[in-house]
């Protein structure tokens, strides 16, 4: 019988994770979306276990899984082979690659979701065909995929990618030292933040960026006032990684880019006046083809260039 290669993949986020089955032409067999279980590491390692024995237990039998691919939101070292997730109970270098082969058998390709957005969008997105590209996301928190010759950048200790810490305020903040300035001015958490303290909608509590950018659609003048100034600065930040790396493309991912706006064209228009000119010339800035599933199709597409066939 001849078998057909495919891998598990989960993208494990803050809230949700995403889990799925996909052949090596890329193609979906199924996919499916839950909370995210948060009380504890054990918790989350039996949830983990538990997905993927679902998707092996619906495969089709002429399927060969080599391996399964996780991606997940903070810092995976690869030499001590631990993950570090401060927004995830008990993920504080957790072992998580050895508890799950413990537990499935199976080989367990481990990376951060930053590194899975840009493998997704390069695989079956906007960026197919390309091998030098960013993807920038901008939601909660600030992070960058980077792809240079066709290869995931990971730095010597696996932090290569976090752009939230890009210095662009000569005045320094208190703030910047738990974020990084790049985050603190223009992330989602710290739009809904700066609307909040700048009273954008009164005493109304729990301001999210949504309902910033879904006031600058509206033509609030208010909102544009304070999205002004979060625009120079995601404009400052891209300006920073064109000019640095030379991308072919520079991807926009994340809550914030999740719809198309007003704000893409002014991002597009702001970094042109502070990056090199000819990289600037040469670059394609674009939003996500892929959005949310872009993690899940990057898990697969890691699992599937680092493991052998079954």
């Amino acid at each position: 019988m001849t078998h057909r290669r495919a891998v598990v993949a989960l993208d494990v986020g803050g809230t949700k994770t995403a889990a799925g089955l996909f052949l090596e032409t890329g193609e979906s067999l199924n996919e499916k979306t839950i909370p995210t279980a948060r009380d504890s590491a054990q918790e989350s390692v039996s949830q983990l276990v538990s997905l993927v024995e679902e998707a092996l237990g619906a495969a089709p039998r002429d399927l060969s899984i080599p391996a399964v691919g996780i991606v997940v939101p903070g810092w995976v070292n690869r030499r001590e082979r631990t993950v570090w997730a401060p927004n995830l109970c008990g993920w504080d270098h957790l072992p998580l690659q050895s508890l799950l082969e413990q537990r499935l058998q199976l080989p367990i390709v481990l990376d951060s979701d930053r590194s899975a957005y840009v493998k997704g969008e390069t695989w079956l997105g906007i960026a197919q065909g390309l091998t030098d590209i960013v993807f920038l996301a901008v939601g909660t928190g600030i992070g960058a995929g980077i792809l240079s010759a066709g290869r995931i950048i990971h730095g010597y200790d696996d932090l290569a990618g976090a752009v939230g810490w890009l210095a662009l305020n000569p005045v320094f903040e208190e703030l910047y030292a738990r974020m990084g300035c790049f985050e603190a001015e223009a992330s989602g958490n710290s739009i809904g933040r700066k609307a909040s303290t700048e009273r954008l909608f009164g005493d109304r509590p729990g301001v999210t960026a949504r309902d910033v950018l879904a006031a600058l659609e509206s033509g609030d003048e208010r909102a544009r006032a304070l999205m002004s100034g979060v625009v120079v600065y995601l404009g400052m930040g891209i300006a920073n990684l064109v000019s640095t790396l030379n991308p072919q493309m520079v991807v926009l991912g994340g809550g914030v880019f999740q719809h198309p706006s007003r704000l893409f064209d002014q991002v597009r228009a702001e970094f042109r006046r502070w990056a090199q000119p000819f990289a600037a010339e040469r670059v394609r800035v674009e939003l996500s083809m892929l959005g949310e599933r872009a993690g899940l199709a990057g898990a697969a597409c890691i699992a599937l260039e680092n493991s052998l066939p079954a």
